[in-house]
């Protein structure tokens, strides 16, 4: 299969399902798109009836679209990598925080836009932004406390790659978070694969 995305400096929902492939070790061919450029759209539209990314072209020529959407299919796709938790109570709650994270925390996204090779403490820092942020700190606090770690839901999960990309708005621009999301910030961030998205972020320069 393919997985057309575009920059990883900057492309928070190419990120997402690109973790899920290379945690879960699936073999796949990366497409990257350069974004801004004059034909972006044009080559994008090849693949994606969206004219957006990421989009996953299966085996079956079948193009998926829109990150979560292409998570799920590769969680049906591959039922015995438990790419969500097994429990049922865990796994609805994991379902019901990517989905808020996927169509949520709009201040947050606007005010601190993922740029993975700038550093820049207490940038994007509006009042509503903040409030995403708190908010998110409340997600992971709990969900850290309910299952114990090292991650959200215990063992890497889908639920971890939809907040990956905040994980590196974070490390952009260290809002104000408490001990434990701190800590799972640095968690994630040491995952072999979360290192070799940052790491083709700076071969991108």
């Amino acid at each position: 299969m393919k997985l057309v995305i575009g920059d990883k400096n900057s492309s928070s929902w190419s990120m997402r399902p690109w973790l899920v492939l290379r945690h879960f070790d699936i073999p796949f061919e990366e497409v990257l798109i350069r974004l801004g450029q004059p034909d972006t759209k044009e080559t994008i539209r090849r693949y994606s009836p969206s004219c957006k990314v990421p989009c996953l072209i299966t085996d079956s020529g079948e193009a998926v679209w829109e990150s979560l959407a292409i998570i799920e299919t590769l969680a049906e796709c591959f039922p015995q990598l438990a790419m969500w938790p097994r429990d049922a109570a865990a796994r609805a709650r994991a379902r019901s925080i990517s989905a808020e994270m996927h169509g949520g925390f709009a201040d947050m996204r606007r005010d601190m836009p993922m740029d993975i090779r700038t550093i820049a403490p207490g940038s994007g820092a509006s009042p509503e932004a903040l409030e995403n942020v708190a908010r998110i700190d409340e997600i992971w606090r709990e969900c850290l406390a309910a299952h114990g770690g090292p991650f959200l839901f215990g063992e890497f999960s889908i639920a971890d790659a939809m907040f990956a990309p905040v994980v590196m708005r974070f490390n952009s621009y260290a809002p104000p978070l408490g001990d434990e999301a701190r800590a799972y910030v640095k968690r994630l961030t040491a995952l072999p694969a979360v290192a070799a998205w940052i790491e083709g972020a700076a071969r991108e320069r």
